[in-house]
């Protein structure tokens, strides 16, 4: 079977990046791989409708500055196209995050992340970033949420740092299903995995809470997080760019939560806020 790898090049990168994943989700792309400037994604050959393609929504809005290359990547090759794109990431001194076949480390803290179509290998700096906060903050004892869970690296980690209790929501039914294999692959036991949006947080209540999606839904969130945290509780937000701080934690302190410190790589930013 031979694939199609698409490279896309994307203004702004978020939220473009991630409308753009939904829409090729939709009519059969298989697996993506994000960059600094955009996106690579991969269809089988059989599977690629191009009339599909080109009726996409997010290509027809002023919204969103987007173009694309392709090429036929052959099936003897796809494996290495694949394995090529995902070299084991360290975040900090003692924490790897790696793919099945990469060999396992002499660390603490092995993650083993197959991502297929879900977001969250530890490449991209949001999640680099929510994953240092985890590994600077006491997480023993903790109940965790990671909202928008996509691959469920992020609780993983969170498990192995010692939180007892611990549940991961994502609305996309791929991610619902990655984030569960990646649970068990890690021989994580205390993790929940379920399918839905924020509606799911209703009468749920959380020590810690970690959300890296984007501006928009933070910010329409913020307010159904602050009711699911416990009191002293602690909430990091990451998906957005350093221009937005203010916007973000203008929202947090009108529900209560203040501001502590923020983490920053390449514009983009990680920030924690409490009671």
């Amino acid at each position: 079977m031979n694939y199609l790898e698409f490279q896309f090049h994307l203004l702004p990168l978020q939220p473009t990046s991630d409308i753009l994943v939904a829409e090729l989700s939709e009519i059969g792309f298989e697996s993506f791989v994000e960059h600094e400037h955009g996106l690579t994604a991969y269809c089988t050959e059989d599977d690629f409708d191009k009339s599909q393609f080109e009726d996409l929504f997010i290509f027809s809005s002023d919204n969103f500055k987007i173009t694309w290359s392709s090429k036929l990547v052959a099936q003897q090759n796809w494996n290495a196209a694949w394995e090529k794109s995902f070299d084991p990431i360290k975040v900090g001194d003692d924490c790897i995050v790696r793919a099945p076949f990469h060999e396992k480390e002499g660390v603490t803290y092995d993650l083993v992340i197959e991502p297929k179509m879900s977001f969250g290998t530890g490449h991209h700096e949001t999640t680099h970033m929510m994953l240092s906060h985890i590994l600077d903050n006491d997480f023993k004892g903790k109940k965790v949420l990671d909202m928008g869970c996509g691959t469920g690296v992020l609780a993983i980690l969170a498990e192995k740092r010692g939180a007892i209790e611990l549940e991961a929501i994502d609305i996309d039914n791929w991610c619902y299903q990655n984030s569960i294999e990646n649970s068990q692959r890690n021989n994580c036991k205390k993790i929940k995995v379920f399918e839905g949006d924020s509606s799911l947080l209703k009468n749920r209540k959380y020590d810690i809470i970690l959300a890296n999606i984007n501006r928009n839904i933070l910010l329409e969130d913020i307010p159904y997080y602050v009711n699911s945290l416990n009191a002293k509780g602690t909430l990091f937000l990451s998906g957005f760019y350093l221009r937005d701080l203010d916007t973000i934690s203008a929202k947090c302190e009108s529900v209560g939560l203040q501001f502590e410190k923020n983490l920053e790589n390449n514009n983009w930013v990680a920030a924690k806020y409490v009671f």
